[in-house]
């Protein structure tokens, strides 16, 4: 059942366990339910049920307004569309800040629509007159000089024959005279003309078809127009052709126009006279220089009107998207019998009782409401909604929970202990001090930025990468930490605790490996010695060390991950998952790697050379054998025996009490079944989850087969999950000698060269190999395993995940930068 404990107004952020929740039903009238609902959705901490689902979206009480707001945010939409052609941007910053209602704003929104769609209608029209006319400008003054230059030709052929003729006359010259003047005017050939302009792209094919179609019986002259014009139809600039095509008879003047048809050709009539021609000429120009006056008036008009509307585009946008989800949110609830008031039910946190009935009593007082909302807890077995109060620190860390499935109501939160176990696994993989300060350095500046970069949209990649700037950050100072563990910068040692604890035996050693090495000092005070890198027996020594660090953090943060299931049995008085899985799964996992752990540290501690490889192998093939030089303690033989027989009694002791446990307790409760009738306040409460393990089928051979499958899941996985860990060792080595052959085969090796040439270009390639290799996909496949070990290796030990999350109605979650 939720839980009813009160609270206060605020509780301190707990993370261990999400917030108390509690069904709650409130009764509202209907003169103050928009306002009630809209002093609920200020204060954001109440998830509404749907009471109406079996009902469609247009069959629901608010449907029309639902509507109304859809078309304002249309309108909204255009506004924005015109907005971003113009140029201009939405400012919140204006000079009259006037409050309007819902009503007010869909009158005003609809007539700046009119008058935005008119103008646009007008400047659209306009513009288009004026692409025109210049269009019509540039066909008069090209084809004027087709006509021109066809004028000049001819009077010059006629200068040339005048002059030819004026010598001896010819015997056949009077009747070639007489023949002219004798000769029929009706039966000379007319020739008619069409001018306009076609897309360049397409002139050859213009001029090709034209040929065709006539089979060469029309005369065509094309220029250049040497700038791109506007077309009126289309409103995009296009290079274009001035033509000028001639032809004789009706049947070739409809093929033409066809032709200039199904090519996109505008036609514009020309004047055969030159004097018509000027004087049209000067006409349209004149018409241009009217229209162009006339929509730059236009323009400014509706610059001022978008301007306008820019001021208060972001107040209007809230105030639609609110009022659409205070419908919404309305068309949940259900009516009551009479009609006369609105019943809503919904989870909330028990603290916020206090401010939800302090909002509902301003809703009541602002509405001149007669009656007030009626605010009662309802009891039920239903799962409630997890919530847990997270801040931009821990948001982000509980997001890696979430990811893998959000936490069942109350269970123990995983996102507590990943906030350092996390970082701390990826750092043990990338331990290089020197890398963790680049992190911190590009974590830092996200940080430093982060008004800025919270208020802008970012790509998805920089998004993700913002959004875990807390993760990163952490990362990079556990990356510091166990860099200086690993006495790693760039794979370089450094003596910053001290100097090291070995020396040479004689001065002729002075490059020679630890053979020749003496311990001379103290022990290193601090992480690794740094006379280990560089020498022969560096791998073996850090293998050695890394693979059992490994071990021990992971059988650790096992072992927390039973603990907490434990925690989990005691806080839902769950004695069966207690006794029958925690006690086991503890006992096993300690008896064998447990034990291990323990070998690990006594062998340290005791700098014996008992090969614990043998130890643990022939514990399980030779129990009874004598361990010989590799025993560490005193009745050794003697432990690993129990060990063991308390390992293989675990197993039978999680597989077989659960079900039968489970049984008998579903039996008890069958002779409960019959209770007495609930109190008449009761009578509205929630039918109980058919989940529940008391009212659902009781199938016993499904719960043997659930805890047949669970068992050998942790038998095997304790073997595997603990040798999954040996990643940490894996990727900790790869990073660690990836850094080194950078170091050594790319910078040192150009700084041998003693060319200023070769060392710059080294100097960048090892730049670049560290940023995109080590920096960027090492931190990615670091993130990842690290994401691996939490999600299977810890959680599946006692994470249930799942619930859901508790999904209030608030404003706070509009979002103003996106459309709907």
């Amino acid at each position: 059942m939720a839980e009813q404990t009160g609270g206060g107004c605020c509780p301190p952020m707990d993370l261990f366990r999400s917030e108390s929740m509690q069904l709650v039903q409130i009764i509202i009238p209907n003169e103050s339910a928009h306002r009630t609902i809209d002093y609920l959705g200020e204060i954001g901490l109440i998830q509404f049920k749907d009471l109406n689902a079996e009902k469609s979206p247009f069959q629901r009480t608010y449907a029309n307004q639902i509507k109304r707001c859809g078309e304002m945010a249309r309108k909204l939409r255009l506004f924005k569309e015109q907005m971003s052609k113009a140029g201009l941007l939405s400012s919140s910053m204006s000079a009259t800040q006037v409050d309007l209602s819902f009503d007010d704003l869909e009158v005003k929104l609809g007539e700046l629509e009119s008058e935005l769609i008119e103008m646009n209608a007008n400047g659209d029209k306009l513009q288009r007159s004026y692409n025109e006319l210049v269009e019509y400008r540039l066909v008069l003054q090209k084809a004027g000089e087709f006509f021109h230059i066809a004028q000049s030709s001819a009077e010059a052929l006629h200068r040339e024959q005048t002059s030819n003729q004026t010598g001896e006359q010819s015997l056949e010259t009077p009747l070639l005279s007489e023949q002219e003047a004798v000769t029929d005017p009706s039966k000379q050939v007319k020739l008619g003309f069409i001018t306009g302009l076609v897309p360049r792209e397409k002139s050859m094919a213009f001029e090709r078809i034209l040929f065709r179609a006539t089979r060469g019986n029309v005369y065509l002259r094309q220029a250049v127009v040497e700038v791109p014009v506007i077309d009126p139809v289309s409103g995009e600039k296009v290079e274009k052709n001035v033509f000028a095509v001639f032809f004789s008879g009706e049947r070739a003047k409809s093929k033409i126009l066809k032709i200039c048809e199904a090519f996109g050709a505008n036609r514009y009539s020309v004047p055969e006279d030159l004097g018509k021609q000027a004087q049209m000429i000067t006409e349209v120009s004149g018409r241009i220089s009217e229209l162009k006056t006339t929509i730059d008036a236009g323009l400014v008009h509706r610059g001022n009107l978008l301007q306008t509307i820019g001021e208060q585009y972001d107040r209007w946008n809230i105030l639609a998207r609110k009022e659409k989800s205070i419908y919404h949110t309305l068309n949940m609830l259900s009516i009551d019998v009479t009609k006369k008031c609105l019943v809503a039910e919904g989870w909330s946190p028990v603290f916020a009782t206090k401010q939800i009935q302090d909002a509902l009593q301003r809703a009541t007082h602002d509405s001149n409401s007669e009656v007030g909302a009626i605010f009662r807890v309802l009891r039920t077995r239903e799962m409630p909604p997890t919530y847990f109060q997270t801040n931009k620190f821990t948001s982000s860390f509980q997001d890696i929970v979430d990811a893998y499935g959000v936490a069942k109501y109350q269970e123990a939160n995983p996102g507590v202990y990943t906030i350092v176990t996390f970082p701390f696994l990826f750092a043990v993989m990338f331990g290089d001090w020197g890398h963790g300060i680049c992190l911190l350095l590009a974590t830092m500046f996200f940080l430093f930025n982060e008004k800025k970069f919270s208020s802008q949209k970012l790509g998805d990649i920089m998004e993700m990468t913002f959004g875990g700037r807390y993760v990163i950050f952490m990362m990079s100072l556990f990356s510091i930490y166990t860099g200086l563990v690993y006495n790693e910068f760039f794979s370089v040692p450094f003596e910053l605790f001290g100097k090291s604890a070995y020396g040479c035996r004689d001065p002729s050693c002075r490059d020679s490996t630890t053979a020749g090495l003496i311990k001379v000092r103290d022990t290193y005070p601090f992480g690794v010695d740094p006379a280990w890198h560089g020498s022969r027996s560096e791998l073996p020594y850090l293998n050695s060390l890394k693979m059992k660090m490994s071990i021990l953090i992971g059988v650790a943060q096992m072992n927390l991950g039973i603990i907490l299931s434990f925690f989990n049995g005691l806080f839902f008085r769950n004695g069966v998952n207690i006794w029958c899985q925690f006690v086991p799964q503890m006992i096993f996992l300690n008896a064998l790697f447990g034990y291990l752990s323990v070998l690990i540290i006594m062998k340290w501690c005791t700098g014996s050379k008992a090969d614990l490889y043998h130890v643990m192998i022939y514990m399980f093939l030779s129990p009874t054998d004598e361990l010989g030089e590799n025993e560490l303690f005193p009745g050794q033989k003697m432990t690993q025996l129990v060990l063991l027989l308390s390992a293989l009694v675990a197993v039978p002791w999680m597989l077989f009490p659960k079900p039968f446990l489970l049984k008998a307790q579903h039996e008890r409760h069958q002779g409960q079944s019959y209770t007495a009738l609930q109190e008449a306040e009761e009578s509205l409460l929630v039918e109980s989850n058919d989940d529940s393990g008391h009212h659902g089928e009781f199938e016993f051979s499904e719960i043997f087969v659930h805890q047949l499958i669970h068992t050998i899941e942790f038998v095997l996985g304790a073997v595997s999950n603990t040798a999954s860990y040996l990643r940490l060792w894996a990727l900790s080595l790869a990073h660690s000698e990836l850094s080194s052959v950078f170091y050594e085969k790319v910078l040192l090796l150009a700084w041998g060269y003693n060319n200023i040439i070769i060392l710059i270009v080294g100097i960048i390639v090892f730049v670049f190999a560290t940023v995109g290799v080590l920096l960027v996909m090492e931190t990615l496949s670091a993130f990842l395993h690290a994401l691996r070990l939490h999600w299977v290796e810890f959680q599946n030990k006692f994470y249930e995940g799942d619930g859901y999350k508790f999904s209030p109605f608030s404003f706070k979650l509009i979002d103003v930068g996106e459309d709907e």
